[in-house]
């Protein structure tokens, strides 16, 4: 027997299902929420004060400019290559901090055969500073980057490595020149024209006064040094950028995407003013620049910045009448360091992924991913191998370069490309007006505005909104937790010493002769015409301390301001788990917390596995029992006997009035020390439970960091 079933006539799709609205979606929400208001449940409000919707349709689009363009044209908004990376891969830009050449090499030599195709080095405060290692002191040299002086260390950090295959980018500080001139001498004796290099080593005075607090030189004389770096690009035909603009101070700090946008952007607008006054033509400063974002986690928001700032560039270089095909801008993404952990650091991987996700996706031109123990120790092989396979991976198996502007046309991402672009140009507007971002930062105003998002964040931290996962929730306390080490930096100071000692005096006579004349020169010199000395005294042999000295022989002009508090959420729960383990040390166990788990598994579960996470953050050792307590005396007796320092109440607000006062007094009568905390917060029972002794309360929404910071102190005096 068969059925059939005969369809008299075709469906309509259009006509038999009618497409619900905005409207009918909104309406049948409001019946779910049971008169809540829609705007307070399923708003969310940004950092950037921006209002996120549950849901996105094709009008909130409509306004949009941009939508209708294409990659390579217009405002670049879509990438500044047609062919998106079909044509060239993003530069997988490792960085490194190694502080001698020797080290630094073997490194480089070993990623560059597993995938790497972008140096990246950082250099250390006296490198940057112009001083050499015998004029610093220890605990300086070699902290944090390379310490480099002379063009014989130079052949060593650069062995056997093509640098006209590789870029190479260096961030110098607040002035490139010195370090610049360095290495085009080194590249002269390698008979490698400037032209044929890529990368860049670039200054940037604003982020290294925001960082660390001070400027040794006036503006001027830096914005001058600037120039002459510029000019020596400009003329050698060269690709290599040579000014900087980072905001990753500001991201590190905790800064909104909109302040970043708006920080950097001023800064480059000054940048660019200061070139163009000395001299310099707007599109050949523009081609030297390079912009630096940090990628936090919020993954859509993220890639909405890195367009935002296309669009932004775009529109201000318009202003400069800058023909459209220079308005291209060069980024690079760096994953944050602010969200990093100490404890549980292999969840650094995944938070680097989801970061190097987004910025691919947004069309960077280089990104590098921190490897996952750059908060606690030096990158070895394995964790920089970790942090570059997260970026090949994305290639070659989630094929990120296959497709251009992966975002496009998304509702959600579109409007949040176009709202942090005008809010963004609203608040640089706004700088403007106060005289510019050098004014800003003087003042404060930059500090303040940062430090306001700061504390919501770490608020939001410490009570949980905001979660770091292994860290504030879902924490480990079986975990060892590692104390953070440092590369032993007496004896990096003591080697640099003595080869930088050795260095200065080895050679004849007549060639510290012709150094002292040509230092000389450089010190009586304050045009372009200093450059080509300062070459031919570090092929002499002069050590960069002495050319840096030379350039500024007017003297030092130093400006101090209060710098950005560059610190990371997970910091204050490192702290606690660091005080529970030196409580172990001094009494052999962690600290102790009792769950009194009353009544059914039904009446007390929710509560007391609350509870165990809360308690975990901290490190303690959570005793839960494997079946609630039938009365009080036996949830007592149990207590005493665990020599738990904390007992912890939980079941539901309904019984605490008849169990909490039995609880309470049965155990401070035979141990007063204990301390007992109530797992939830009924607010008409409060008073009467802190008169039956109860000394802390704990529910969703509860100050973590400072919940347990105070039980620490309490059971530790």
């Amino acid at each position: 027997m068969s059925l059939q079933i005969k369809l008299e006539e075709k469906p309509d799709l259009k006509k038999d299902f009618r497409i619900p609205t905005f409207d009918d979606w909104k309406k049948q929400v409001e019946e779910d929420l049971k008169g809540e208001p829609f705007e307070k449940k399923l708003i969310t409000k940004t950092y950037e004060a921006i209002e996120l919707k549950p849901i996105y349709t094709s009008d909130d689009i409509k306004e949009i400019p941009f939508l209708n363009n294409f990659s390579g044209f217009d405002n670049f908004v879509r990438g500044a290559k047609a062919s998106g990376y079909h044509s060239s891969i993003w530069e997988i830009a490792q960085e490194y901090s190694n502080a001698l050449p020797e080290d630094l090499n073997e490194a480089l030599r070993y990623d560059l055969e597993r995938g790497l195709n972008s140096i990246n080095i950082s250099l250390d405060l006296p490198t940057q500073l112009g001083i050499d290692a015998d004029q610093s002191k220890t605990g300086e040299v070699g902290k944090g980057g390379l310490s480099i002086s002379g063009i014989r260390k130079m052949q060593v950090l650069f062995d056997t490595i093509d640098l006209i295959e590789y870029p190479l980018h260096i961030e110098a500080g607040f002035s490139a020149l010195p370090f610049t001139l360095l290495y085009a001498a080194f590249t002269r004796e390698l008979r490698i024209s400037l032209m044929n290099l890529k990368g860049s080593i670039t200054s940037d005075p604003y982020d290294f006064i925001l960082r660390h607090g001070f400027l040794p030189y006036s503006l001027k004389q830096i914005f001058d040094e600037i120039k002459f770096a510029t000019q020596m690009m400009i003329r050698s035909n060269s690709p290599m950028r040579t000014i900087g603009i980072s905001g990753m101070n500001y991201n590190n700090a905790g800064a909104t995407a909109v302040q970043e946008l708006a920080f950097v952007f001023a800064t480059a607008i000054e940048y660019l003013e200061e070139m163009i006054n000395r001299g310099l033509a707007v599109e050949e400063v523009v081609r030297r620049m390079k912009f630096t974002f940090g990628i936090g986690s919020f993954y859509f928001m993220e890639i909405a910045k890195l367009r935002a700032a296309k669009l932004i560039w775009n529109n201000i270089l318009k202003l400069y009448n800058v023909p459209e095909e220079s308005r291209k801008i060069y980024i690079h993404g760096k994953t944050s360091f602010y969200n990093q952990t100490l404890i549980d650091p292999y969840v650094n991987i995944l938070r680097a992924t989801t970061e190097a996700f987004s910025a691919i996706v947004a069309g960077v031109d280089a990104l590098t991913t921190i490897p996952f123990n750059s908060t606690f120790d030096s990158p070895d092989d394995f964790s920089r191998r970790v942090a570059r396979n997260t970026q090949i991976i994305l290639k070659e198996e989630s094929h990120l370069d296959q497709v251009i502007d992966p975002a496009a046309g998304s509702f959600f991402v579109e409007n949040l490309t176009a709202q942090l672009a005008e809010s963004s140009w609203k608040l640089l507007q706004q700088i403007d007006e106060m005289g510019g971002m050098f004014k800003a930062i003087q003042n404060e105003f930059v500090l303040n505005e940062v430090k306001k998002i700061a504390e919501a964040r770490k608020i939001d931290y410490a009570k949980r909104k905001s979660v770091l996962v292994g860290t504030n929730m879902y924490a480990n306390p079986e975990e060892e937790v590692v104390e953070p080490r440092q590369p032993d930096y007496e004896d990096i100071y003591k080697k640099r010493v003595e080869y930088i000692q050795k260095y200065r005096i080895s050679g004849e006579d007549q060639k510290h002769k012709n150094i002292l004349d040509k230092l000389q020169i450089i010190a009586d010199t304050k045009s372009y015409d200093l450059v080509e000395t300062a070459i031919e005294a570090y092929i002499d042999g002069a050590a960069i301390g002495e050319v840096a000295s030379s350039i500024r022989s007017a003297g030092k002009e130093e400006i101090r301001i209060q710098p950005l508090d560059v610190q990371r959420p997970a910091e204050m729960f490192e702290e606690l788990r660091f005080a529970s383990e030196n409580y172990k040390k001094k009494t052999g166990h962690k600290p102790k917390v009792f769950l009194a788990t009353m009544g059914p598994l039904k009446q007390y579960k929710a509560r007391a596995d609350f509870s165990r996470g809360f308690f975990e953050v901290g490190g303690f050792e959570v005793i839960y029992p494997s079946n609630g307590f039938a009365n009080t005396d036996e949830a007592v007796t149990k207590a005493l006997v665990s020599e738990a320092e904390i007992i912890t109440i939980c079941s539901t607000d309904d019984t605490y009035p008849e169990l909490v006062p039995e609880i309470v007094k049965g155990i401070k009568t035979k141990s007063p020390q204990r301390i007992i905390v109530l797992a939830g917060c009924p607010k008409d029972q409060i008073e009467e439970h802190k008169k039956s002794g109860v000394d802390e309360f704990i529910y969703l929404g509860a100050d973590v960091q400072k919940v347990i910071s105070a039980l620490l102190n309490k059971i530790s005096n």
